[in-house]
């Protein structure tokens, strides 16, 4: 399934990357499924996005939970908790 990612702010900064089109396993049903397999890629990916990071995440502009089931096409994006600018 193809999904689009965004990063924002520090997020963005760390990964060096603000947008990216990925295809995602059969296996990854939810935003948190997203998540957990982007940081499946190591490095600044597991860093950044790691379980202990306080991180808000959006699932198609909607701001939500990482319980959020995904469909093709979807975007997920991830924040810090605080944003400006």
């Amino acid at each position: 399934m193809k999904i689009e990612l965004r990063f924002f702010a520090s997020v963005r900064e760390a990964l060096k990357t603000s947008t990216e089109v990925i295809d995602v396993p059969a296996s990854v049903k939810t935003v948190g499924d997203v998540r957990a397999f982007l940081i499946g890629r190591g490095g600044s990916w597991a860093e950044v996005l790691g379980p202990e990071k306080n991180l808000r995440m959006a699932y198609d502009h909607v701001m939500t939970e990482a319980d959020t089931e995904i469909v093709e096409g979807g975007e997920v994006a991830f924040f810090p908790p605080v944003t400006g600018g």
